[in-house]
């Protein structure tokens, strides 16, 4: 059963990022609180900055490299042992100055233990508050409506393909029935943790299957994939979804139909997802598709917070979609 709370993850650059900012304005107020005029604000940040400055830098390398060994442990225990290491670590340090005799006017020992116990308090509220804003539970409840847009009459119109088959093409109507399963049984299904890329494009050649039997020829996928690492952990359902609104307001309107081009690289340790389909500016639909990708953004933010990114474009009659995430394996 998966935690209801998670730590930060201290190996993300945004994460890190977050708490450098945290800190800094905490000491920021504290010089402001502390000083009557801009001179005396800027003589109060040197000093707490001194001090402050490489012992932030020492404990976000210490928590760095603990971080495997943290994320281990239970949430509580996790939070325990994260204040454990910044008070451990704060004290060295202290004993480390205090012996070279750099600082002349150091703050007592109590004070700045008391003052580091308070920042790792601020900066774990603040990632359990970012963590629930972006929770499973919310999280679900959008999942379920991005899930519940496999829309009505796509399951009648494979049905319909089905029972056509059942007579002429018994094997391929088979097919269809376990793909139909198969989907199904993962869109319901408890969503919530990375699984290997090579899972997920599984499941969109699945669904592309089944679209295929009522499109025909209208329906042509491009993929684009020799250079993907199958391995790769991420967020479940973030391409079947693409691929959904690509089929639904790209090839849908157009008599013709059109191709759907699913390309996946790597570069410089990320996965790039990059999925084309033909956009018809005079289509209604493409409200529905905003809905898709701000659920999408949502869970990259939840599991790789400023690590990944989408990012979506219209051009030459095109529309695109970009995503990338770190690539992080089994």
């Amino acid at each position: 059963m998966r935690k209801s709370s998670r730590l930060p993850n201290l190996h993300n650059l945004g994460v890190n990022l977050r708490i450098l900012i945290i800190v800094n304005a905490v000491i920021t107020l504290t010089a402001i609180v502390q000083s009557d005029h801009f001179q005396g604000f800027y003589v109060v940040i040197t000093t707490i900055s001194s001090v402050a400055q490489p012992l932030l830098l020492l404990c976000l390398l210490i928590l760095y490299g603990s971080y495997s060994l943290l994320a281990k442990l239970r949430y509580w225990q996790g939070m325990l042992g994260i204040f454990l290491i910044v008070l451990l670590v704060c004290s060295g340090f202290y004993d480390l100055i205090s012996h070279l005799l750099i600082y002349t006017n150091l703050p007592s020992r109590l004070r700045l233990l008391f003052f580091a116990s308070i920042i790792t308090a601020i900066c774990l509220y603040y990632f359990y508050l970012h963590q629930h804003a972006y929770s499973p539970a919310v999280i679900e409840a959008r999942l379920q409506a991005l899930q519940a847009r496999i829309r009505p009459h796509f399951l009648f119109n494979c049905i319909n393909a089905v029972l056509s088959l059942i007579r002429t093409q018994p094997k391929q109507a088979e097919t269809a029935l376990e793909d139909m399963a198969d989907l199904f049984r993962v869109l319901m299904a408890d969503n919530r943790d990375l699984v290997p890329l090579g899972q997920e494009i599984a499941l969109c050649r699945q669904y592309l299957a089944l679209e295929k039997l009522r499109l025909d020829e209208r329906l042509n996928v491009q993929w684009k994939i020799d250079n993907m690492p199958p391995d790769a952990m991420i967020p479940p359902l973030i391409l079947q979804p693409l691929i959904e609104n690509a089929v639904y307001h790209g090839i849908e309107p157009l008599e013709k139909g059109g191709t759907i081009t699913i390309q996946i690289y790597t570069s410089r340790k990320e996965i790039h997802l990059v999925l084309s389909n033909p956009y018809n500016e005079t289509s209604l639909r493409h409200i529905g598709n905003k809905m898709a990708l701000k659920n999408i953004k949502e869970r990259l933010t939840l599991h790789f917070d400023l690590e990944a990114s989408l990012k979506s474009a219209q051009s030459n009659g095109e529309y695109h979609v970009h995503i990338t995430l770190p690539y992080k394996e089994v």
